[in-house]
């Protein structure tokens, strides 16, 4: 940046500008720069913002953020998908640092001769805000003009009508503007709406094929997959994500529970991808064809579901490619095909891939693949292990996507290091998976919360409360009360949040104390699960999910995440935050135990009130008023109910 004036420390920016910012179309999303010069006159600033077509979408002032007058703030909302770009122009003020100092020499009670530079001064400026101004404006602005130069009235008299509204709302339309900096141009990613907000559900279509006679599991299908699909848009979530499809291979396939050898009715994993039966362009012949698989995602559409499908860039030894292009894979000294390692763990079954042998070649067949999926009507994918391929790859894979479906997402499922987490975010991916599985305790949570709204223009959060290879220590041993306070936190401190299929029916036996690992994984196994016989009994979480998503549909505050407050309560086991969605005002208070095991009491400091009056408000699943005020006693009773959340609007 060249100019007058001193542009700085613009936001939302991606190291230095070398990765583009993101957003959501309809998301309101705030940019903010430091904007000085020397002395004491005044600057302003607008953000010249622009559409991916290279249009100019508007000029949008930036009003000072209270508190520190040298920062700059205006609030932009794209409305179309797309590369949008941004720059901040800032100048020389000489109307507001006229208007101060008048007033400021009017206060100190200056006589008419002392003022007659600035009165006179005055009204040359608005001679000149009056050229190319409309006949009302240009009329009002003459008469202010007439006023200043009118000696035969007090200073104050003559001064009033260029320091009144009417001249104020003209000067803020059309600035005069001196010494004008153009600031650097960045660049916004818009996705569609679906990646800032949205609910996801994972399950494995094999295990719903029920059980024979004998009780033993069936192999499921895409047409019985398809009947869960009722069920899971009546929770109210957005997206069913499904593990991989794809054929799984023979060679080296694992048995129950990780067993290194399988039996002749093992399943193996699905992630071990590729048999003679073909490889990730395929679908497992035990699941249909890929007919059936159009069928599913008819099916999903129909409901207003979408179809996340696993991306795992992973293979069987079996999988077509080994034999069809050996330089994908590494050899080692013996010959042999290297298999995946986290030392000391193995993973016999699957290959992983060399993306250096031949990076162009295995570039390009993947890229096909994606597409393939693309047109048959995946417009998300859930990305295996991203971490363990490298970060050009993706960039150039995720861009390249881009160009020819603008509105596919990607979600990282990338459970490793933050610098190589945010760095894939950087690259491109849309969303990732974080580490709020982990996060139990107060004030880990608050602080994480904090981090990923402050990050919202770099990495969006997707809270997933387990996974089939993550159940956490909190879940095991906290009984169903710790299910129903996970999930109320995950969809609502993000606008996005998943579950996979079992965990409303409060599964929670690990491998072995102290493994995140599940018993019996599905992973390894079918796990065929009587959704409605638990319903029916009253086993089953699925009443509070669905009344959760419901009120995320509902309520604006929780389908954005930058806008979220957390409130000072005397009792650690007790979380209390609130959030307000900037358009609308639409703001949900959310009171969390984080221990469900007994009542929990304690006062929360909510900030004054407007007016030092309570604030009505409503509880969103009773409908009951509640009077708020400054200081709010806060009982949580698990006999009754782990959350509650209130509502009002700010304005």
């Amino acid at each position: 940046m060249s100019g007058r004036i001193t542009i700085e420390a613009v936001l939302p920016v991606v190291d230095h500008g070398r990765h583009a910012a993101k957003a959501a179309v309809g998301e309101q999303v705030p940019i903010q720069a430091a904007v000085w010069r020397e002395g004491h006159d005044a600057v302003g600033a607008t953000v010249v913002w622009t559409r991916p077509d290279g249009t100019e979408a508007g000029q949008l002032p930036m009003d000072p953020v209270p508190g520190d007058p040298d920062l700059r703030r205006a609030v932009a909302v794209p409305d179309r998908i797309g590369m949008w770009t941004f720059r901040v122009d800032a100048w020389d003020d000489p109307w507001t640092t006229w208007t101060t100092a008048v007033r400021a020499k009017l206060d100190d009670g200056q006589s008419a001769a002392e003022l007659a530079n600035d009165l006179e001064s005055g009204a040359r400026l608005l001679e000149r805000m009056a050229a190319g101004a409309g006949t009302g404006p240009r009329a009002a602005l003459a008469a202010a003009v007439t006023a200043l130069r009118d000696d035969g009235r007090k200073p104050a008299e003559r001064a009033a009508p260029a320091l009144g509204d009417t001249v104020a709302r003209i000067a803020a339309a059309r600035p005069p503007r001196r010494l004008v900096t153009r600031g650097e141009t960045h660049r916004l990613w818009v996705d569609r709406r679906r990646a800032l907000f949205g609910s996801w559900y994972e399950f494995f279509p094999r295990s719903t094929g029920g059980r024979d006679e004998r009780g033993r599991p069936v192999h499921g299908t895409l047409a019985t997959a398809a009947a869960e699909l009722p069920r899971i848009a009546a929770m109210g979530f957005d997206i069913v994500y499904l593990p991989p499809v794809h054929p799984i291979g023979e060679v080296g396939r694992k048995g129950r529970n990780n067993a290194l050898r399988a039996g002749p009715d093992d399943v193996g994993s699905p992630w071990a991808v590729g048999s003679r039966s073909g490889g990730h362009d395929a679908v497992h012949p035990r699941l249909g064809t890929l007919d059936d698989f159009d069928d599913f995602v008819a099916a999903a559409g129909r409901l207003d579901l979408e179809v996340a499908l696993d991306l795992a860039l992973q293979c069987a030894p079996d999988h077509p490619w080994v034999a069809r292009h050996p330089e994908w894979f590494t050899t080692r000294p013996d010959g042999s095909v290297a298999y995946a390692e986290n030392p000391p763990k193995r993973y016999e079954d699957i290959y992983p891939l060399n993306f250096d042998n031949d990076p162009d070649g295995l570039y390009a067949e993947v890229l096909r693949t994606v597409l393939f999926w693309a047109d048959h009507g995946v417009r998300v994918f859930r990305v295996d292990n991203p971490h363990t391929k490298p970060a050009d790859f993706w960039h150039r894979l995720l861009w390249d996507v881009r160009r020819t479906c603008p509105d596919v997402l990607f979600l990282a499922e990338a459970f490793t290091r933050p610098v190589v987490l945010k760095g894939l975010a950087k690259a491109g991916f849309t969303q990732s998976y974080t580490y709020f599985t982990w996060r139990t305790g107060k004030r880990e949570l608050t602080d994480y919360a904090l981090e990923l709204a402050a990050e919202a223009h770099v990495l969006r959060p997707n809270l997933f409360v387990n996974t089939p290879d993550i159940l956490h220590e909190v879940l095991q041993r906290g009984g169903p009360g710790m299910f129903a306070v996970r999930s109320a936190l995950a969809a609502t401190l993000s606008p996005t949040w998943g579950m996979y299929a079992g965990f409303e029916l409060f599964e929670h036996q690990p491998a072995a104390p102290g493994s995140e690992e599940y018993l019996d994984s599905e992973k390894y196994e079918l796990r065929p699960r009587d959704f409605a016989g638990a319903l029916a009994a009253g086993r089953s979480l699925e009443p509070w999910i669905t009344r959760l998503n419901r009120m995320r549909r509902d309520h604006p505050a929780l389908q954005q995440l930058r806008e979220i407050t957390f409130h000072p309560v005397d009792d650690d086991r007790l979380l209390v935050y609130s959030k307000t969605d900037p358009e609308s005002g639409d703001t949900v208070l959310c009171l969390i135990s984080l221990d469900p095991s007994a009542p929990v009491t304690g006062t929360a400091h909510l900030g004054a009130v407007p007016g030092g009056r309570p604030r009505a408000a409503r509880d969103v699943f009773t409908g009951e008023g509640v009077a708020l005020a400054e200081r709010m006693a806060v009982t949580l009773d698990p006999d009754r109910a782990v959350a509650r959340f209130l509502t009002w609007n700010a304005r």
